[in-house]
Parts: structure tokens; C-alpha cells; sequence
């Protein structure tokens, strides 16, 4: 009998142990505390920037670097009313309707520049700034890129709180991150979420060859609930460090459902340098057209993994052309930064700008092979421009270069520039063709695309360009600037 009652003893015992065991594997192991006597006031408690070991959840100390540096931005926009015949049976004078709206923006430095979103401020005449502490500024747009939907403004103020720029190259999916703006005009708010995705193409921005628009995305996916009125607003990581600017939602209703989307700061940062100092992007490109790899190209170029970019063929006389990359290269690394898509490539190539040696690394013939490449600007020349200079070539919508010297022999003409690339511009509505040499503007000569550029800058109504084709056939073309 006394064996059987140690024997339940012993059992229940036991079975007690199991399942305290069992909660305490459930359980995050405490510290051990030491009860200190307190001699002195406490000192106020302030926060440091938490260290990256993936157990850390505290954003307290992001959503303190970064509130107070992110502002509501509200615009103001004349829109036409239309003719109302109801104004003239009853006297009324018609006039234009004021459409309001607003997002957010990131102060990046303490003299008042402002990152936001292009579409937030594009068309508006009027904008106001409201910071944290409910001061009220005009800010002025310094410049915009609806390729990347970046737009920088400016308000005039010294010591302002900002944010300063993190890596957004070194974001790992499933690493925590805060999205702060003013959805739905309630300013200042903070939401969490992880990075689900990098290098989203959601074909969310709209080219315009007439306006020299092509869309550059490789957004970053999180699901930190965003909606309107975050447009603009900081996305940060847990040190508050700036790593991207909410952009968009993806959602059926208008309103947040899921995930949002963020560019990245690799592209934010090269963009807003440019517009402070230029007014405009000095836009890079490699000249290479690409496509995807999948399963079948990775195993008949012998990659060991699908992976990097496909160059399926290349511009005459581009950047990749002249550096000796070829059709079938397929582009594994810029810099020694992996590409896995075309967005990524795109984001690459976005950080430079013209006359930048790149490193690419290609996959050719069972072996990789590092080129360098000298980036160029759309015109296919290495030369930072200027914004009436980009503007000009918008208008015409060509590619030029300075006509080569045996031609010009063939021709017997001294000079002249030629017609490399046409899109919808000046030029072709005038009846211009590919190849068209431009030796005169007005009458005057004009020997390289600079020269003719010069002149065109300077000109305010109709304009006469003459010239000849490589066949030989003089012609003439009118058109208003």
C-alpha cells in the first residue's frame, strides 16, 4: 500500500515539473533582477537606438527621430469650372474652382528641404507646409521627376529637425520598419509593418515620350498600414534612418487593405541631390534592352541558378554597345550589387548619372567577365545638362550628334547635326525624317547638337531649319517653339 502512494506521489510530482517545464519554454527567459537602494533623484529616462538583433520590437525610438521631421503638405489648384450656361440666364460671372489636396514630406535637412511625392504637389499653384509643432510655411518646388515620382520642395527656416538617409540596399525581407505621415489629414501618425518584398514593378507610374518620362520602379513592399494622406511621408527602419517615401497602396477600396509601397532611398537620394542642384535628374542609362531570365535562358547560357538580366539587344552606339557588351550577355552585378529583375537594374543604373564608370558583371560563354561602362544621358554624351537644355529636346523629341566627317565629304557640306532617333516632338509633326542633316537654324550654322541647342534656347516663336539627307535632297522644315 505504501509503495503504491509513493508510487502516485512520485508521479504527480513529476507530472507538476512537466508542466511547469512546459510554460517556461512558452515563455521569453528573464533577466535576473538586483534591487539597487536609491540614493539620488532618477534620471530621466532617454532612448538609444536599438540594437539590429531580430528579437528587438521596441519603435519608440524610431517614431522619436522621425515624427517631428515629417510635415503635412497641403496644395491648392486652379481647375476650370467649363462654360455654365445657367451663369449667364442669371448674371453670374464664371470663374475657375480651387481643388485642395494634401500628403506628406520628409525634411531631409535643417535649411528646409523637403522630399515628397511628385504626384502630391504636381499642378498645384499653391503649397503649404504644416510641421509638428503647427507652424505653418510656403514652400517652393525646387524640382520634380514624375519617372520616379520624387519631388523636391523648399521652405525658408534654419534648425529644422530631418531625417537622415539609411541604406535601403541593406533591407532584409521580414525586417521591421515604421511608415509616418498624416492619412486622412491626422498628422503625425505611425504605423509598423515588415519589408515583404523588394523591387516591386507595379506599373504604377505612366511614361510620356513627349515629356522624356520613363518610369523607373523598384518599389519596396511592406505591409505598415498606409493611405491617403501618407503620400510623401518617411518609411524608416528602427534607428530612424530614412530607407524609403510611401507611395502607394494596393487596394480595391481606396483605402489601405494589405500592402503599400515605398521608393527606395538609393533612388530618393540621387534624385533630390540632382534637383537641388540642377533643377532636373541627370538621368543615366546603359543603353541595353533586357528581358527576364527564367528556367530555359539560365540553362542554355549555364548558369548554375536562374538569376540577373538578359541583354536581348543593345542601342547603336549606346554605353553597353561601345564597352563590348553583347546580345546574350546575361548582367549579374553593377558594382558588385546582385540583379535579380529589370527593376533592379533600373535602381542600379538610377543612382548614377552621365559620364559615371560603372563595373557590370556579365555571364558569357561559361564564364564571367567584368566591363566597365561610361554611362550617357538620353542624347547618348556624356554631359550633365540644364534644364532649358533637357526642355529644348523634349520639344523637338530627337536624338542628335554632330554628322560624321565622311558623310559630310560625300555631301560636300562643311557641317551639321543629324537626326539620330525621332519620337513624337516638334520635328516629326514638321515632316522631319530619320537622318536629316540640320545644317542652319534661322539661317545661321550650326556644326554640333550643343550649337543647335544654344540657338533654340534663345528663340521665342516660328523657326526655320534647313538642311540635306544622305541622299542628297536639300529640305526645309517650319514649327513654333
Amino acid at each position: 500500500m505504501m509503495k503504491k502512494i509513493a508510487s502516485s506521489f512520485l508521479i504527480a510530482v513529476l507530472g507538476g515539473l512537466a508542466v511547469f517545464a512546459g510554460i517556461r519554454l512558452t515563455e521569453k527567459p528573464q533577466e535576473a533582477v538586483t534591487i539597487v537602494e536609491r540614493v539620488e533623484a532618477p534620471v530621466p529616462v532617454r532612448y538609444s537606438a536599438p540594437p539590429i538583433d531580430g528579437e528587438s520590437f521596441d519603435f519608440t525610438y524610431a517614431a522619436e527621430k522621425t515624427v517631428n521631421a515629417v510635415v503635412h503638405v497641403k496644395t491648392e489648384s486652379s481647375v476650370s469650372a467649363g462654360y455654365n450656361p445657367w451663369f449667364d440666364f442669371f448674371g453670374y460671372e464664371e470663374g475657375d474652382q480651387v481643388q485642395r489636396g494634401s500628403g506628406s514630406g520628409v525634411i531631409i535637412s535643417e535649411d528646409g528641404y523637403i522630399v515628397t511625392n511628385n504626384h502630391v504637389i504636381e499642378g498645384a499653384d499653391k503649397i503649404r507646409v504644416s510641421l509638428n509643432n503647427h507652424k505653418d510655411y510656403d514652400a517652393t518646388i525646387i524640382g520634380a521627376d514624375p519617372a520616379t515620382d520624387i519631388a523636391l520642395l523648399k521652405i525658408e527656416e534654419s534648425d529644422l529637425p530631418s531625417v537622415k538617409f539609411g541604406n535601403s540596399d541593406n533591407l532584409r525581407i521580414g525586417e521591421w520598419v515604421v511608415a509616418v505621415g498624416n492619412p486622412f489629414d491626422l498628422t503625425s501618425t505611425v504605423t509598423a509593418g515588415i519589408v515583404s518584398a523588394k523591387a516591386r514593378n507595379i506599373n504604377l507610374l505612366r511614361g510620356d515620350m513627349n515629356r522624356e518620362i520613363f518610369p523607373i520602379e523598384s518599389f519596396i513592399q511592406t505591409d505598415a498600414a498606409v493611405n491617403p494622406g501618407n503620400s510623401g511621408g518617411a518609411l524608416v527602419n528602427i534607428r530612424g534612418e530614412l530607407v524609403g517615401i510611401n507611395t502607394a497602396i494596393a487596394s480595391r477600396t481606396g483605402s489601405y487593405s494589405g500592402y503599400s509601397f515605398a521608393v527606395p532611398t538609393s533612388i530618393v537620394q540621387k534624385v533630390a541631390a540632382d534637383l537641388r542642384e540642377f533643377g532636373i535628374v541627370q538621368r543615366a542609362f546603359i543603353g541595353v534592352r533586357i528581358t527576364e531570365v527564367n528556367q530555359e535562358v539560365a540553362e542554355e547560357a549555364g548558369l548554375a541558378n536562374v538569376e540577373g538580366v538578359l541583354v536581348s539587344d543593345l542601342m547603336e552606339s549606346g554605353a553597353a554597345a561601345d564597352a563590348g557588351i553583347i546580345a546574350g550577355d546575361v548582367i549579374l552585378e553593377v558594382e558588385g550589387v546582385k540583379v535579380r529583375s529589370v527593376p533592379e537594374l533600373q535602381e542600379q543604373i538610377s543612382r548614377y548619372r552621365p559620364g559615371d564608370v560603372v563595373n557590370v558583371s556579365v555571364w558569357r560563354n561559361n564564364r564571367l567577365e567584368r566591363i566597365g561602362v561610361t554611362l550617357r544621358n538620353r542624347e547618348g554624351n556624356t554631359r550633365l545638362q540644364e534644364a532649358s537644355e533637357v526642355k529644348v529636346y523634349n520639344i523637338l523629341g530627337a536624338s542628335l550628334k554632330a554628322a560624321d566627317k565622311a558623310l559630310l565629304e560625300q555631301l560636300e557640306i562643311e557641317y551639321g547635326v543629324q537626326v539620330e532617333e525621332l519620337r513624337s516632338g516638334k520635328l516629326l509633326q514638321s515632316g522631319v525624317k530619320r537622318g536629316f542633316i540640320i545644317t542652319k537654324v534661322d539661317g545661321n550654322g550650326v556644326k554640333t547638337p550643343d550649337d543647335l541647342v544654344d540657338k533654340l534656347q534663345k528663340k521665342d516663336g516660328g523657326v526655320l531649319i534647313e538642311g540635306v539627307y544622305p541622299n542628297g535632297q536639300r529640305a526645309y522644315y517650319g514649327f513654333g517653339m
